[in-house]
């Protein structure tokens, strides 16, 4: 099969092409630099350089790749997140996936690609008296700013990717990133946090988190370009965790000092309601669709066996 993928150098990408190349697929990955492009050309695929906001240009590079199917990773998210200033961190990312994502369907229509495969989240579901939720409750529409923006843009790439006439669009909800090149892998941002004990338990820990291995999550898009049907699926481990029980664990995996606990009143100077929010109130996500629907198989059940493996 023909794929192109858009983000082909980012955490997702960079573990995703080697692996559609092995299984026989002619790749062709979009960058924003010649650099990275030559080093896709070195993996075995072809390398392209264009700009999502180039309509015009991105429709080009996609229309000369002749892809059946196309795949959309593209993310613009910081090194390091500053909870005190995600409006102005995650502003290029709620852009691209608001208005980027529709230039990218348009391309592939043009192309004449049958099915598109895009990465979306799974923790931002609306608040409910369950700490799981599943593909068919709401997302967090009306949440307070800044995250409200955040989960519209979110709502239209979804809409985007499922709901074009002619296309097959299915939508990866993925739980929290782990493995290299992701802020938790051992030499990311998060991990550098809990090491200087800067990533607290706040409150009583109660947010619940889900977590995907990097490969993992690779490997279930990898599925998707050729099995399930058009929708959203959570792509998440088995093991939906509270805060109280993931960030120690996640400590002692990276051989750090156990998390400190602190108030929310605390927090919320620190880090803001919505930093209050995803360490208090988050939900996680059931993967049950996705196990079904797009074979999702696990090297990691659970984030516990991930860690230990990831960060010894």
């Amino acid at each position: 099969m023909r794929v192109f993928v858009a983000g082909a150098t980012g955490a997702i990408g960079r573990r995703l092409v080697p692996m559609l190349v092995e299984a026989g697929h002619e790749v062709t990955g979009l960058s924003r630099s010649e650099e990275r492009a030559a080093a896709l050309r070195g993996q075995g695929a072809h390398g392209v350089v264009a700009d999502v906001f180039d309509r015009e240009g991105l429709e080009r590079a996609v229309v000369a790749a002749r892809p059946e199917a196309v795949v959309h990773q593209l993310t613009d998210i910081p090194q390091a997140i500053d909870p005190k200033r995600f409006e102005e961190q995650f502003a290029g990312n709620d852009r691209l996936r608001s208005e980027g994502t529709p230039n990218l369907v348009a391309a592939a229509r043009a192309a004449g690609a049958r099915r598109i495969v895009a990465q979306s989240i799974s923790f931002a579901y609306a608040p409910a008296s369950t700490q799981v939720a599943t593909e068919d409750e709401p997302l967090a529409l009306e949440a307070p700013q800044p995250w409200r923006r955040s989960v519209h843009a979110l709502r239209d790439l979804e809409q985007s990717v499922t709901a074009t006439e002619g296309i097959e669009g299915v939508a990866l909800r993925y739980g929290y990133f782990y493995g290299p090149g992701t802020p938790f892998a051992s030499d990311g941002s998060s991990a550098e946090l809990v090491r200087k004990r800067r990533f607290p338990i706040v409150g009583g820990g109660t947010a619940t988190w889900s977590f995907i291995h990097v490969d993992d999550a690779a490997r279930v898009c990898l599925n998707a370009l050729e099995r399930g049907a058009p929708g959203s699926y959570n792509v998440t481990d088995d093991e939906p965790a509270l805060v109280r029980q993931w960030l120690p664990a996640y400590a002692e995996a990276l051989g750090a000092p156990k998390p400190m606990r602190v108030p929310k009143l605390i927090a919320r100077l620190a880090a803001g309601d919505h930093g209050v929010s995803i360490m208090t109130a988050a939900r996680g996500a059931s993967n049950v669709l996705a196990k079904g629907e797009l074979g999702l198989e696990l090297r990691y059940p659970s984030w516990r066996e991930g860690f230990r493996a990831d960060l010894r």
